[in-house]
């Protein structure tokens, strides 16, 4: 059995609860509130399991994993259907990099570590530290829509008809810009691949509302 630590509105841990989803695995949630009791993530009995005091972790065989891009990419190994990746190389660098563009570039700039660092830390008002999440947001999305249509490879979803490793990261960055108001007109193809994505069980049943821990 495998056991997920998440936070239901964790960009990353929505990743890989979107993965287990496609492909049909079943898993114990282990709930980590990032803001209850100081941050649960920081406290030693999750340290024990991931040092960096993020979510998520998939706990596999006593195995910690770390990291939402290689966990998925370790359930796309042993657990091959529906494939997240397509079989040829040079495609598959392509959409690791479509997903890491979302996943390194927009995500981090925009995680709770930092805006706690901007508003405690800093002293940035919630009005200015909200503006800073929206301006990366934007810029990211609107390279990321450009090299969708560079590459010329969507279909209904961001690499062709299926669902790959692109529309894991893509979805839970949109849930993001519509929590903060970012126009998404602006972004008409991002927007439709989101769409087609929240139209299937899978993108639904791992979304932040329906999680055990859902406020």
């Amino acid at each position: 059995m495998l056991k997920l630590y998440s936070y239901f509105r964790s960009s990353a841990s929505y990743r890989v609860r979107i993965a287990l989803a496609l492909k049909g695995l079943p898993y114990d949630y282990e709930p980590i509130h990032l803001l209850k009791d100081g941050g649960q993530q920081l406290k030693p009995d999750y340290r024990a399991v991931n040092a960096d005091g993020v979510v998520p972790a998939l706990m596999v065989d006593q195995q910690p994993l770390i990291q939402s891009l290689a966990i998925i990419e370790y359930l796309d190994e042993t657990h091959p259907q529906p494939p997240l990746l397509p079989g040829n190389p040079l495609e598959r660098a392509i959409v690791r990099g479509l997903a890491q563009e979302i996943a390194c570039e927009i995500h981090p700039l925009n995680n709770l570590r930092v805006l706690k660092y901007l508003k405690h830390q800093l002293g940035v008002a919630d009005e200015a530290k909200d503006a800073w999440y929206r301006h990366w947001i934007e810029q990211g999305f609107a390279s990321l829509e450009v090299n969708l249509e560079r590459i010329g490879r969507v279909g209904t979803f961001a690499y062709g008809d299926a669902p790959t490793l692109i529309d894991l990261c893509l979805v839970p960055q949109v849930f993001n810009a519509q929590r903060f108001k970012v126009d998404m007109s602006r972004y008409p193809v991002i927007s439709r691949i989101n769409d087609a994505c929240l139209a299937l069980d899978a993108f639904r049943d791992a979304a932040p509302g329906a999680q055990p821990d859902s406020e």
